[in-house]
């Protein structure tokens, strides 16, 4: 199972490499859209705390890949020694995901259409993100008010 999760990686980062090849020869600057391809870890996570105000960054390890075709997956783990989290994304503390994707350069948005999830309940949903990239990593932060978290990924 390794050596496949090794070789799905080495194949995202050879279309990134090459989608970079042919940007450059093509001249000029990448899109936001552009920038999103290609594979990134998690970085961190921030959320309120217990008593809702306190924002604090949580130690989960996952991944998150955007195809040129206009695919994303994304996986993410909860550590072992919290007790296992559920809920709309999660399910007994492990995420994961795939969906068609569109960004929207103007409004600073990422809309995922959700074709599978672990959690069921999404499926056939439409989760609009805000995101920005910062020194090299990519932010996102969900658009829903009642939803306080960020999330700060970085490339492989």
């Amino acid at each position: 199972m390794k050596t496949l999760g090794a070789l799905a990686i080495a194949f995202v980062l050879l279309k990134v490499v090459s989608g970079a090849a042919l940007f450059a020869q093509q001249g000029g600057p990448m899109s936001d859209r552009d920038r999103f391809i290609g594979a990134w870890r998690l970085a961190w996570m921030e959320e309120p705390g217990p008593d809702g105000q306190i924002i604090r960054r949580t130690d989960r390890k996952g991944s998150l890949m955007y195809t040129r075709d206009g695919r994303m997956a994304v996986q993410i783990q909860f550590p072992e020694s919290q007790s296992p989290v559920s809920n709309d994304y999660v399910l007994n503390g492990y995420e994961a995901s795939f969906a068609r994707y569109e960004v929207d350069e103007a409004a600073k948005t990422t809309t995922r259409h959700v074709e599978g999830s672990v959690t069921r309940g999404l499926v056939g949903q439409s989760l609009t993100r805000a995101y920005s990239f910062v020194d090299g990593r990519l932010v996102m932060r969900s658009v829903r008010p009642e939803e306080r978290w960020s999330v700060t990924w970085e490339r492989y």
